[in-house]
């Protein structure tokens, strides 16, 4: 049988993408806690799109807001 492998997102180790790998898609504890950290702290961030970010802002000539 072929086991799916993915790089851990916090230290890029290789993990087996399987049910007995509890912390998957990371490597361990620690490096989920890691990236978990990163979001609490506002380190990563999802992104607003164009138009809701530039809501009420009046368009430009090329048609962004200010």
């Amino acid at each position: 049988m072929n086991v799916l492998s993915v790089s851990c997102p916090a230290c890029c180790c290789q993990v087996r993408w399987e049910a007995n790998s509890p912390y998957r898609p990371f490597c361990s504890e620690r490096c989920k806690l890691v990236d978990l950290g990163a979001w609490a702290t506002e380190k990563y961030r999802v992104a607003k799109p164009h138009e809701e970010a530039e809501e009420g802002a009046p368009p430009t000539q090329n048609g962004e807001g200010n």
